[in-house]
């Protein structure tokens, strides 16, 4: 048995965006539009929207959201009832845009709603309906169910997760991701690429989901190289396609020790997520070659996945490290240069162990295992 969360309409293919503010009309009149660093970015949906006489609202997410910045949010937004949320930006302005589609309808402080470090408290009310326009192939987050929040205090990222948080409509167009500066561009393929790998490996996997993830992962793996090295359009546009299908698969089944890693290392280090996902992966994928039994249906699928980045990125058993050696030649630092040093490693380890996204790795890693496996990484 097996549920299957998606948003209601799902919008895939160049040009796609343009029926954003029709859309959005649908819902009522007034829009509150998240967006990046750069507002000058969403000035054609600011301008589109007042042609068609909706009242927008904007606020702009220039990092990674941390609890402070959706308590500042929702102060300045307090007193404004949008009929629609609409994000525009990377995962991190999608993340933004969802925690404050889910916060603002409710009673109580941003921090009870948050997992581990809060009270884990379900929603008092449903989300304000939100349309999510990804301008990153990475994270998939217009179609997830959560929105990953840093919180400072605790030097962690955990989640607000509630299944209404999927946007009600995601809107995919790779013209409005095409161009990305290339670290940007290879840390969010990479992270696009390890969630159709987690979820295919992981413990939560199921049909629907393994269908996803067995067409996404040699899609991913074909075109990474020219989406960073060449930026072409087929590669931007398969790589979109990857994104999707990652978001889809590890909101309906999970992930891995990547992510579990992830979470706890961003906190710390600040570090962007695709960056800590791409430095990590090959560790873990070496980790777990270790320990896969044979015959197993878990190394059945390891080695399937092994098979794929061999054909990419080197001979019989030499594509991970080759995947490695090639994301650092293109400037994906390893955790030691995103300022984790060796004596954080056995803390890192300790507080990965709990992650929620540890909970569905195919292995259950030992503090020893974990810490082997940050070193691999450094």
């Amino acid at each position: 048995m097996f549920s299957f969360t998606s948003p209601q309409v799902l919008h895939f293919g160049r040009g796609q965006s343009r029926q954003t503010v029709g859309l959005a009309a649908s819902f009522g009149a007034q829009v509150l539009l998240v967006h990046g660093a750069t507002p000058a970015r969403a000035d054609w949906l600011i301008k589109e929207c007042a042609t068609a006489g909706l009242m927008v609202k904007t606020i702009g997410c220039a990092t990674e959201p941390d609890l402070p910045q959706i308590e500042g949010a929702l102060a300045a937004l307090k007193g404004f009832s949008p009929n629609v949320v609409v994000a525009l930006g990377g995962g991190s302005v999608l993340d933004f845009g969802k925690a404050l589609s889910a916060l603002i309808p409710c009673d109580s402080a941003p921090i009870e709603y948050l997992e581990g470090v809060g009270g884990s408290r379900a929603l008092d009310h449903a989300p304000i309906p939100m349309i999510a326009l990804p301008t990153t192939a990475g994270t998939g987050a217009e179609v997830t169910k959560n929105a990953v929040i840093a919180v400072p205090e605790h030097g962690v990222k955990v989640s607000l997760r509630d299944p209404r948080m999927v946007p009600a409509i995601a809107i995919v167009d790779p013209d409005l991701m095409q161009g990305a500066p290339r670290r940007v561009a290879l840390a969010a393929a990479i992270d696009a690429i390890t969630q159709v790998i987690e979820p295919y490996l992981c413990t939560k996997a199921n049909p629907m989901t393994d269908a996803l993830c067995r067409a996404a992962i040699p899609a991913g793996l074909d075109h990474l190289r020219a989406l960073v090295e060449q930026d072409t359009a087929e590669a931007w546009d398969k790589m979109a396609w990857v994104s999707t299908c990652g978001g889809l698969a590890l909101a309906n089944a999970g992930l891995g020790a990547v992510h579990g890693f992830a979470g706890v290392i961003g906190g710390k280090t600040q570090a962007p997520h695709g960056e800590v996902c791409g430095a990590l992966l090959p560790a873990v994928l070496q980790a777990h070659a270790r320990m896969a039994e044979p015959n197993t249906e878990v190394a059945r699928r390891l080695a399937w996945v092994l098979a794929q980045i061999d054909s990419n990125f080197g001979g019989e058993g030499q594509g991970v490290e080759g995947l490695r050696r090639w994301s650092q030649e293109q400037g994906l630092r390893g955790l030691s240069a995103m300022g984790m040093s060796a004596g954080d490693h056995a803390a890192v380890a300790e507080a990965s162990a709990g992650a929620s996204s540890m909970k569905a790795n195919p292995f259950k890693l030992s503090q020893p295992e974990l810490i082997a496996i940050l070193e691999a990484a450094a």
